[in-house]
């Protein structure tokens, strides 16, 4: 038997803010990350969803400028599949279908505050409450 590396993991805004609001799970979460030397994932669009007054969210601004967190940008084709998404699943929440994407390309677990938002864009993505 091989030993298999644990999937990538995707934030959505529900994480970052559960991390900015030092909620113990989140906190272990990049701490372990930050241990093991695993990069954890966001697309920028949940970035401008919950970023307010990085000079207030010490915490957030400290992660997003950290080598732990890949922001992924939005670029035209992301933002058409972004949008197409939101049509195929007659759903408006660019952000989470952004999530959704993402993980769906990475093969990550999404960890988020509400998992019905992202099984809604894709019922087969692996979800973590947090």
């Amino acid at each position: 038997m091989g030993s298999s590396s644990p999937r990538p993991v995707v934030l959505d805004a529900g994480a970052l803010i559960a991390f900015e609001r030092a909620d113990p799970l989140m906190l272990r979460l990049v701490e372990l990350a930050v241990e093991h030397d695993r990069v954890l994932h966001v697309p920028a669009g949940v970035v401008a969803q919950v970023w307010r007054n990085g000079g207030r969210q010490v915490r957030l601004a400290r992660l997003i400028g950290s080598s732990s967190l890949q922001v992924t940008p939005l670029d035209l084709a992301e933002a058409q599949a972004t949008g197409a998404l939101c049509g195929l699943t007659g759903t408006s929440d660019i952000v989470d279908s952004g999530v959704a994407l993402l993980a769906r390309r990475l093969g990550a677990t999404v960890v988020t505050s509400d998992p019905q938002d992202i099984h809604r864009l894709d019922a087969t993505l692996p979800v973590a409450r947090c």
